[in-house]
């Protein structure tokens, strides 16, 4: 039997549980979460850090990624918000903007890193290629949900896009004919683990000031939206005849940039993983210090018992406590002789 030449669309986009209904979507999202996780630990105890610190991260800046990455493809493509009273939040039908998604999770991050006292620099490093890859994993969200493909192509990898999909999609109407479309999530997919793997090899290679992986990160994958929205052609804000995205991944390419070129440019500061282990150290330091200081080897040599210097030389004067006789011993000598 001869294949199909071109990538076919799913026919389910979720299943059921019992009476609970689970997008593939959100489960792409939730597995691209544990991933990222897990690999963030592992790298995140590689320089030192307490790994259950990721885990505490996640708890507040995944369920703020979500909200922020919501909030911006509300505000981008409202005529995409579905027409009903809960159409704003219905993350499943629509998605997140992964732009929002990033921007609002770091900042509550930052917070969190900061009221723990570690280095932000460090985790944002840390991070970097793990955000990648639960970006590339959530992009088979996209795939069940038969969206986020560009134009039409006759390629053997093309995507096969149903008609009703093309009509919700927002594609224009003189391309509603065409049956299939450039696969722009999987291209999306196969960057993201590149790219990742890019800068895990990148922070073994060469010695990357913190938080340059985050900076490349940012300039990465904005470099690369910049090609995937010449290609999209779904519902979109479109300025001066280029769509919203690709005005913002442009900004945040130069953004990338010109940080990582900054962060390289700086002396390297002192960045903590550890703020436990590191006062601990320094405690220990302390005590050995007072320790020195309080100790006979420590203490200033008292007068009568410091080998004496010579003013002219420096060196010990043969003729000091240890072989100068003192003024009484001459006298008592002179009186003797």
């Amino acid at each position: 039997m001869a294949r199909p030449a071109y990538i076919p669309s799913p026919s389910i986009n979720s299943f059921n549980i019992g009476p609970l209904v689970i997008h593939f979507y959100a489960l792409m999202y939730l597995v691209g979460i544990t991933f990222a996780v897990i690999i963030t630990r592992r790298r995140w105890r590689a320089v030192g850090g307490n790994p259950d610190l990721v885990g505490e991260i996640a708890l507040w800046s995944v369920p703020a990624g979500i909200v922020g990455g919501r909030i911006y493809f509300d505000v981008t493509t409202p005529m995409d918000i579905p027409h009903v009273w809960y159409g704003v939040f219905a993350v499943w039908d629509g998605g997140l903007g992964i732009w929002g998604g990033i921007a609002l999770a770091t900042l509550v991050g930052v917070w969190r890193l900061r009221r723990n006292g570690v280095s932000v620099a460090l985790f944002m490093d840390a991070v970097a290629p793990s955000l990648l890859v639960a970006q590339g994993i959530g992009r088979i969200g996209n795939y069940f949900n038969k969206e986020l493909f560009g134009r039409p192509t006759s390629l053997p990898w093309g995507l096969e896009i149903p008609y009703p999909y093309r009509v919700s999609g927002g594609i224009p109407a003189a391309d509603l004919h065409f049956a299939t479309f450039q696969p722009t999530f999987l291209y999306e997919l196969i960057f993201d683990f590149a790219w990742a793997a890019f800068l895990v090899w990148l922070g073994h290679h060469r010695s990357i000031k913190p938080p340059g992986l985050f900076a490349l990160y940012v300039f990465g994958y904005s470099a690369y939206r910049i090609f995937e929205e010449s290609l999209r052609i779904d519902s979109s804000v479109y300025i001066f005849g280029l769509r919203l995205n690709m005005y913002i991944a442009s900004i945040l390419t130069v953004v990338g940039a010109v940080w990582f070129y900054r962060s390289q440019r700086r002396p390297l500061r002192v960045m903590t993983a550890n703020p436990a282990a590191t006062a601990a150290v320094a405690s220990a330091d302390a005590e050995h210090g007072d320790d020195a200081g309080a100790s006979p080897g420590g203490a200033p040599p008292a007068e009568g018992d410091a080998a004496a210097v010579d003013s002219d030389t420096g060196e010990p004067d043969p003729d000091g406590p240890t072989g100068r006789k003192s003024d009484e011993a001459r006298d008592s000598e002179e009186a003797t002789s």
